[in-house]
């Protein structure tokens, strides 16, 4: 895989390190990952901008990334990024895509405005959610994360940073349009043109950081639903498209995280609410809780993730109740770890997670066999991160 020998020749090389000159700089980051679980009834997936996932075989395709990020400080007030990645993405291959470019400019050191290709923040630590090296575990919990395919928006957002008391708040607004298309079987669900907005609300005292958010994003494009059901044999009636239709609806995503870090203790809690404005999509409620204590360059973690969506009322229609089934969520997921920090800028990590679900819990998977999969497996997970 080419992806796989750029990142071992950048590896070999030694150049974990940021190349700078003057006001420019070049830095950048990845994943080598693997994984397998113990079934082939469903594909496991990061998220649900993959279109395919990890079986009972292992696979470097789930977790691999490969990023670079170019900077350049024009003036002390204006500032030029552009990043790119290189991941498996929603067309089944590892295409650089590019993640951000944006200005941004700060007329006072506590405010910043951008605009530009900018990611997205939905969640707490969204924003950072290929950049392994910076997370604890192998990949974020999926049972909270799954649910955000959104990696960028085409708009502008404000920052205001203050003082308050012994810590800082800071918030932010934003406002854009969003990209690209989400795998549904073998279709694409296209979300480009699709705005979106929200912003967030944070407070951070010595090892605390508290942050609340808010999003929402207003589909401009029907799910492609006629043509995946017909695959299955099934056909849409005209009533039961306009009672499953998408396009016009609105998403709303609730969410509040606290992180603690101080000396070898590293703890998280996180819980969402995310309220589906199609009758095709469950609204869902979902957590995670992690800690982690660090022993030398030895950091062992355990966890816990949760996420139960909310069942629609079955209508008439076999096909309409097919097809609210089919975006259920219904698992628990226990899930240990050690994280060896083996070199500056390099962790190496391994990873168990027990998924204990039930039968029905099928929307964060790819490929399931309804008729097969009962809602268990593990997942194996192997992960060299760094960042250069």
């Amino acid at each position: 895989m080419a992806f796989l020998a750029g990142c071992a020749l950048v590896l070999a090389a030694g150049s974990l390190r940021a190349e700078e000159d003057g006001n420019f700089s070049l830095r950048g980051f990845g994943t080598l990952g693997a994984v397998r679980t113990t079934t082939d009834d469903v594909e496991f997936v990061r998220d649900l901008s993959q279109a395919r996932g990890a079986t009972d075989e292992w696979t470097a395709k789930t977790d691999s990334v490969l990023g670079l990020q170019a900077d350049w400080q024009a003036s002390p007030q204006w500032l030029v990024a552009v990043q790119a990645i290189s991941r498996y993405s929603q067309q089944r291959n590892f295409q650089p895509q590019l993640a951000w470019a944006f200005v941004k400019y700060e007329p006072t050191p506590n405010l910043s405005l951008r605009v530009g290709r900018l990611g997205t923040e939905f969640f707490m630590l969204a924003d950072s959610r290929w950049v392994g090296y910076s997370f604890l575990t192998v990949r974020p919990p999926g049972d909270y994360f799954w649910y955000l395919p959104f990696y960028s928006i085409h708009g502008g957002d404000v920052a205001l940073t203050l003082p308050v008391g012994e810590g800082i708040v800071r918030g932010k607004l934003f406002y854009g349009l969003s990209r690209g298309s989400i795998p549904l079987s073998s279709e694409q669900w296209d979300i480009s043109n699709s705005p979106m907005a929200g912003g967030y609300l944070e407070y951070q005292s010595g090892p605390w950081q508290l942050r609340g958010s808010y999003a929402n994003i207003r589909f401009a494009h029907d799910l492609p639903l006629a043509p995946v059901l017909a695959r299955k044999g099934m056909v849409l009636a005209a009533a039961d498209a306009d009672f499953l239709q998408a396009k016009g609806t609105r998403t709303h995503y609730y969410s509040f995280g606290v992180v603690y870090d101080r000396g070898p203790v590293q703890a998280q809690l996180m819980v969402n609410h995310i309220e589906q404005g199609s009758r095709a999509l469950e609204s869902s409620d979902a957590a995670y809780l992690l800690f982690g204590y660090r022993l030398g360059d030895w950091t062992p973690y355990l966890g816990y993730s949760a996420v139960r969506s909310h069942r629609r009322q079955l209508t008439a229609s076999a096909v309409a109740n097919y097809v609210m089934a089919d975006s259920r969520s219904d698992q628990d997921t226990a899930f240990a770890g050690v994280r060896w920090d083996l070199a500056r800028n390099v962790a190496l990590k391994a990873q168990w997670d027990g998924v204990r679900g039930s039968a029905s819990s099928l929307f964060p998977y790819r490929r399931e066999d309804r008729a097969k999969w009962d809602g268990r497996m593990n997942v194996f997970s192997l992960s060299l991160d760094f960042v250069f």
